[in-house]
């Protein structure tokens, strides 16, 4: 058996195998510079090419984890197409007093076990109803009997609380924040901090603090789920989710527009380069049903999310239909799949919900 930490680091990393090449990731130096200090901290870079599978960052942390004696890792992902480093091959143990100060290394991100699966609802653009899928979400897993958490990180604009029909500040008892509660889901928003006419100007590093307080200070409990609602876009936000804590999958919302795929890929791009797992598309808006002979009118075009689950190769969760029933129910409060369960948005909704923990149930956990 391996008696010491390279050798130890060099038999687990001999088990990850890029399935685009066939060939182990450290054999081929897609990881490299593998460091390590005589206390078990552990420092190493994987290049990634475009159409490599983003879940090896994930493994190559994993198998870092799973070694005894490792305390501390520092992986650093980085794209195929940046300037290379020099090679190597060996496992050097660190100086601990370096000549030159090192560079602020990316925070690690930490698993939360009580939080159950971590699921992000981003989309590239705004007005695509990425919040209305994630109230709807939220409330369909809970009637299916899950747990489920439901965090609004969508700093700017913090419309769950009024989506969700809640309304107060939460309590705060033996230093942490209860989140409010309806349809059986547990909800946390700044939205129930703040005035309602107080805008968030606030920069990254406030939104950080807030989406770890979020994630650390509220009293959750026993999740089975937690559904992160994204604010638009490809900011500080997202990079502050993945920094803060293991993201078990992201899933994109878009209309059937161009305009709105085109942002959306971005948001593709972005999850997968920070080695978080996209489950899928979902599409809103798909089209609208009249209400007296049932026919679809593709009013913001069609076929839009399809195309981009095809570019990308990722499953089309769904497709939801416009409906004002949907509208209606978040400004009053009442989520589709509960005002009208019997909606065609509501089936599609709770549809896509039960693909999302099918999906999600194969992500492994930590």
């Amino acid at each position: 058996m391996p008696s010491t930490l390279q050798e130890r680091l060099a038999k687990a990393f001999s088990q990850i195998i890029n399935p685009r090449t066939g060939t182990g990731v450290y054999e081929s130096q897609q990881l490299r510079d593998v460091a390590t200090t005589v206390d078990g901290k552990v420092r190493a870079t994987l290049t990634l090419d475009a159409s490599d599978d983003p879940s090896l960052a994930r493994q190559v942390r994993r198998a870092i984890e799973s070694v005894p004696g490792v305390t501390d890792i520092q992986l650093e992902v980085r794209s195929a197409s940046a300037p290379p480093r020099p090679a190597g091959r060996a496992l050097p143990v660190m100086d601990q007093t370096p000549a030159a100060p090192a560079r602020p290394a990316a925070p690690t991100p930490k698993r939360f076990p009580n939080l159950g699966k971590v699921l992000a609802i981003s989309s590239g653009k705004g007005g695509v109803g990425k919040s209305t899928v994630a109230v709807n979400l939220a409330v369909a897993l809970a009637q299916g009997g899950a747990r489920v958490g439901l965090m609004d990180a969508d700093i700017y604009g913090p419309n769950i609380p009024r989506m969700m029909g809640l309304s107060g500040a939460p309590p705060v008892i033996k230093e942490k924040i209860v989140p409010l509660e309806a349809f059986g889901v547990k909800v946390i928003s700044l939205g129930m901090m703040i005035e309602p006419d107080q805008p968030a100007i606030w920069r990254g590093p406030i939104v950080m603090k807030i989406i770890n307080q979020f994630l650390q200070d509220v009293a959750w409990g026993q999740l089975d789920y937690l559904i992160v609602d994204m604010p638009p876009g490809t900011g500080d936000a997202q990079l502050s989710l993945v920094q803060a804590t293991e993201v078990d999958g992201a899933v994109i919302v878009t209309t059937p527009q161009d305009v709105s795929v085109g942002d959306a890929l971005r948001g593709v791009k972005m999850f997968q380069r920070v080695g978080v797992p996209v489950l899928g598309i979902v599409e809103n808006m798909s089209w609208f049903e009249c209400s007296h002979c049932g026919k679809p009118t593709a009013i913001f075009g069609s076929g839009g999310g399809e195309r981009l689950a095809k570019d990308v190769e990722l499953p089309l969760l769904g497709q939801v239909p416009l409906y004002p029933r949907v509208m209606e129910g978040g400004d009053s409060g009442a989520p589709i799949v509960i005002a009208d369960a019997a909606s065609s948005a509501a089936r599609a909704l709770a549809a896509v919900a039960g693909r999302i923990a099918d999906a999600i149930g194969a992500v492994p956990a930590a």
